[in-house]
């Protein structure tokens, strides 16, 4: 799309908008094209899709989006100061880039497009993990979920049992979506730098998904369980059974919830 290679630079579109950061609103901006640009490949196949992208600030994501085989991109926006700055982005797509002024907390995407749909998106720092578990509620109706966040974020979703990163989180992405981190991200790549690093992850919904074990219940599970992680699960469950609970289950009572693996909270779901 030759237009949108005719846009300023990011960093000249900060300036000539006098766009800044808000902490608040968990704001750091990449302004490098050549990262957007392989955040948007490491998405994998677009082809067809409408793709939501989240809080996309100056719009640099946006672009590399735009060039991709997706059949149109939904960008929504909180932060008001962004829209003239995104309109540019609009026009220059020529009909592919759509922008919501809106809170994502407050929107349904599945009623804005129909499938299939995939999410693309920098999430802001203080509302990311809202975002995914609130997403987690209808995964297979996403083709794909590829989300940068904080690389200790990306890796409670990515993280194996047995480990301090490992808890509810990880679980319940497990049991939806089969999991990736696809990419690492320095600080340095951000504007203004945040104090940690980031990376990516690529979710995609569980071809084997039980369909025997509903997610409201494995979120009360895990809540139980990780609620109080230090206390072996006996103690931890005993609102939902406790031992009697474990027993038929064939669980150790003694072990931490961290010691439990996807499969075995699946197990304790469906007796619960």
């Amino acid at each position: 799309m030759k237009s949108l290679g005719l846009l300023p630079p990011l960093r000249d579109i900060l300036s000539r908008y006098d766009l800044w950061a808000r902490k608040a609103l968990g704001q750091h901006f990449l302004c490098d094209l050549n990262l957007t640009r392989r955040i948007a490949e490491l998405a994998g196949d677009l082809s067809g899709c409408t793709v939501f992208e989240i809080g996309p600030g100056p719009g640099g994501l946006t672009r590399a989006l735009a060039q991709t085989e997706a059949k149109s991109v939904i960008a929504i926006e909180k932060d008001s100061r962004f829209i003239p700055a995104l309109q540019e982005v609009v026009e220059a797509s020529e009909g592919k880039v759509s922008l919501i002024e809106g809170d994502a907390l407050a929107v349904d995407l599945l009623s804005l497009a129909p499938p299939p749909r995939a999410i693309v998106s920098n999430l802001p720092y203080n509302v990311g993990t809202e975002l995914l578990l609130g997403w987690l509620k209808n995964a297979e109706a996403f083709r794909s979920m590829t989300l940068m966040s904080q690389a200790e974020v990306v890796g409670r979703i990515c993280a194996a049992p047995g480990g301090k990163a490992y808890g509810r989180l990880s679980v319940l992405s497990q049991f939806c979506c089969d999991v990736q981190k696809v990419l690492s991200v320095p600080a340095a790549a951000f504007t203004p730098p945040p104090k940690v690093d980031s990376a990516v992850v690529r979710l995609t919904p569980r071809a084997d998904r039980p369909g025997d074990v509903r997610l409201e219940a494995l979120e009360k599970v895990t809540a139980c369980a990780f609620g109080q992680r230090r206390k072996m699960l006996r103690s931890s469950l005993k609102p939902l059974g406790g031992e009697a609970l474990l027993k038929k289950a064939g669980i150790d009572p003694t072990l931490r919830a961290e010691a439990l693996s996807v499969a075995q909270f699946e197990t304790l779901t469906r007796l619960v």
